[in-house]
């Protein structure tokens, strides 16, 4: 499009507002009638680590949400001359499960507990039992379980819980609802009536009845993507914009998680459909065809923003400790003088791994900045490990934190692939990890066998997808699915770059995560020893 026509564009509202609260970074990106990104802004945060807790305080998800609109209202401002006064439609996504619990005055009983936690491996097992149904630990029920089992004094109290997408759209609009996709974060979904499970609800309301609570009145209504969600109220306005200049009454589509924004950013909707989103943490999803034979404690069971069962394998951990040791090397530059930016740095890096041995040489690595459920840890301990054989060399020290990025994820998903005979024919990737593309790609394709494409589009991640959700929330036609809407009106034509397995890689990644596996005994050792 031409400049003048995107003035016009925005300059009448017919764009789409979307922001995702990311672990590290907050991104919000305005799109046109062609889905195209239009502006971007962003605002960096970090968790904090307190009494035992991962968790950020809610003055910095309003810092955080209102230095990311002023960025991408610059931007608006610089690049077309227009001041942002109105957007077509918003939307909201976040990182999913945890705890946030309200009184009746809507103030936070106990700080927010993040998805890092790894403190309710009781209620996850008893819920587990329980329901017949996989919990994990960082689901929001576990939370609440967890903190019944620990005879919690605000456990009577609460009058809501929801994720942090949810507080957010519930801040700025007044209505207390959420996406399916991040609800069946916080509590198993039907997806024949698209809500919370009826006979799971009444099996937990026996737990909650020495409380006089209902788990349906603390919890948000669920809606399916496309589904009015309210407006933009004119206290929400003044949140987000402190300025004034943002209009209220602006539709809103469905809080979403993290997950479901990544689906729709990589058109993965449809039955056979995956993505894979590689970041601080990694996950990779599967639209099935058919239920699960049985329950594994490795796999969890989600939705698609618009209700169809999701399997999805999620890690706690992926590139941080990668960007750990890239920072040690620009210490070491920065020390001889040096100017390279850092981004060429990661570059490098990462190039350089294509010339190490297709197992790493003998060289092993975790990246356990966290507790990694999947593999039974509690806490983690990054190690990095060699015998005096190994292959010890730059090529192969970065293939090997680039494997070890991935390893875990390909021990859950090898259950989905191998034993469940899961059917994918495409792996849609996105996140940080792919960001060199002709690294991350072939090495996410040698890790689960399966092709993976990138698209020119997915690197605005899941602030593009809950843009994409808040355009279909206003511009569906009647009856148009989100599976069509997407295929049709967003991804037709785009083009993108897939990544065939390549045979030597996916022997090198089974070698390499055959040692991996062996070698857990070590994490757990450094875990003990080193409190």
């Amino acid at each position: 499009m031409e400049q003048n026509q995107i003035k016009e564009i925005i300059a009448q509202g017919k764009t789409a507002l979307g922001v995702e609260f990311g672990s590290t970074r907050i991104k919000a990106v305005l799109i046109g009638p062609d889905s195209a990104p239009l502006a971007s802004g962003g605002y960096e945060w970090e968790n904090h680590w307190e009494n035992g807790v991962w968790t950020y305080p809610l003055e910095e998800v309003w810092q955080g949400l209102q230095g990311c609109y002023a960025a991408l209202a610059e931007e608006v401002q610089n690049q077309y001359g227009v001041t942002l006064g109105t957007v077509g439609a918003i939307g909201f996504s976040a990182m999913m499960h945890g705890y946030l619990a309200f009184d009746e005055d809507g103030e936070l009983l106990v700080p927010f507990r993040t998805w890092r936690n790894t403190m309710t491996a009781q209620a996850a097992e008893e819920l587990t039992e329980l329901f017949q149904f996989n919990v994990p630990q960082r689901w929001s029920i576990a939370h609440l379980y967890q903190a019944m089992l620990n005879e919690e004094d605000h456990v009577p109290r609460i009058d809501f819980m929801t994720t942090l997408a949810g507080y957010v759209h519930w801040m700025l609009t007044g209505k207390k609802v959420l996406g399916v996709g991040d609800a069946s974060g916080m509590f198993p979904i039907d997806s024949e009536t698209g809500t919370y499970d009826a006979r799971m609800v009444s099996l937990f309301d026996e737990k909650l009845a020495d409380y006089g609570l209902h788990l349906t009145d603390i919890f948000p209504q669920v809606l399916s993507a496309g589904e009015d969600a309210g407006v933009l109220t004119p206290e929400g306005a003044l949140l987000l914009d402190p300025t004034g200049t943002l209009q209220a009454g602006i539709p809103m589509c469905p809080p979403e998680g993290d997950a479901g924004t990544g689906m729709a950013a990589t058109n993965s909707v449809a039955p056979r459909s995956g993505n894979v989103s590689a970041g601080t943490s990694v996950f990779a999803m599967a639209v099935l065809e058919k239920p699960l034979s049985k329950v594994y404690p490795e796999i969890d069971m989600v939705t698609t923003p618009a209700g169809l069962p999701v399997a999805m394998v999620h890690c706690n951990n992926c590139t941080s400790d990668i960007n750990a040791w890239v920072g040690l090397f620009d210490e070491v530059l920065a020390g001889m003088g040096a100017k390279v930016s850092k981004s060429e740095l990661f570059t490098m890096l990462f190039r350089k791994a294509l010339e190490g041995d297709a197992d790493c040489g003998g060289l092993l690595s975790y990246n356990y900045d966290s507790g990694e459920p999947i593999t039974g840890f509690e806490e983690g301990r990054p190690l990095f490990v060699r015998t005096p054989e190994s292959h010890f060399g730059l090529a192969n020290f970065m293939r090997t934190h680039l494997y070890s990025a991935l390893a875990t994820l390909k021990i859950g998903m090898d259950i989905l692939l191998e034993k469940e005979n899961v059917q994918l024919d495409l792996l849609m990737g996105h996140g940080g990890y792919f960001k060199t593309r002709e690294v991350g790609q072939p090495f996410m394709a040698a890790a689960m066998n399966v092709p993976v494409a990138v698209m020119e589009t997915a690197g605005e991640g899941g602030a593009w997808g809950i843009a994409l959700l808040a355009a279909y929330r206003v511009h569906k036609e009647p009856g148009q699915t989100l599976e069509d809407y997407l295929s049709r009106e967003v991804f037709h034509g785009s083009a993108g770059v897939t990544a065939q397995p390549d045979v030597a890689d996916v022997e090198g990644f089974r070698q390499f995560v055959e040692r991996y596996r062996k070698g857990l005994e070590i994490q757990q050792a450094a875990v003990h020893c080193l409190p």
